[in-house]
């Protein structure tokens, strides 16, 4: 099977937005809120993983600046993670779990160059398969650092939640349920979670405003 050209650049985003606004009256109106939306293309490999792995639950403003301390001492290589251990992870400001998850990553030796030629789903399962990769981790590399067009992390909270609020839902979606409404978005399910992440930080904005 071959692969759908991969997200590269602003344009592949606007196209996937155009599309998903003509096939959903209401992407049009949150486009309309939100924008135009981001690339958000990140580095394959280890230090693309890494970055996501350290924006586990935690803020984005701590996210970027253990990531920027852990880039700063080097740590972004696994070569230098392996020597530097758990101290010098968890003095960047790694919690012990992930500080765990990310010296596994580095002794793994994972080739991520492999990713590039399989499918979604395939690319998808052999992240998991490491240790301290959930889906949602997966989900994302293979959309941002792989730049996949079709891939929706349907676990994730923000995205719940903006579909809830566009979708004027009784209650935020089970990670099932906003799978299946994500189906009618193929195959630009990867544009539409941009463009959910856009719409909550738009909705978040207006509840600081009210």
């Amino acid at each position: 099977m071959s692969l759908a050209p991969p997200i590269t650049c602003d344009a592949d985003v606007a196209e996937g937005a155009a599309w998903l606004a003509e096939a959903e009256p209401r992407f049009a109106m949150a486009l309309a809120r939100t924008g135009p939306l981001p690339l958000r293309l990140r580095p394959p490999g280890f230090a693309g993983l890494l970055d996501i792995i350290v924006g586990q639950q935690v803020s984005v403003a701590s996210a970027r600046a253990i990531y920027a301390r852990l880039v700063e001492a080097g740590l972004h290589q696994p070569e230098n993670v392996l020597r530097a251990g758990d101290s010098g992870l968890r003095a960047a400001g790694l919690s012990r779990p992930k500080a765990r998850y990310v010296l596994a990553l580095a002794e793994r030796e994972f080739e991520f160059d492999a990713l590039h030629s399989l499918s979604d789903g395939d690319a998808i399962a052999a992240l998991v398969a490491m240790p301290g990769i959930g889906p949602w981790t997966a989900q994302v590399y293979v959309m941002f650092c792989l730049g996949r067009r079709d891939v929706f992390p349907s676990g994730d909270l923000a995205l719940q939640e903006a579909a809830r609020g566009l979708f004027d839902l009784p209650a935020r979606p089970t990670p099932k349920d906003l799978s299946a409404m994500a189906a009618a978005w193929s195959p630009w399910r990867s544009v539409a979670a941009r463009l959910l992440f856009a719409y909550y930080r738009v909705l978040k904005q207006k509840e600081g405003l009210s």
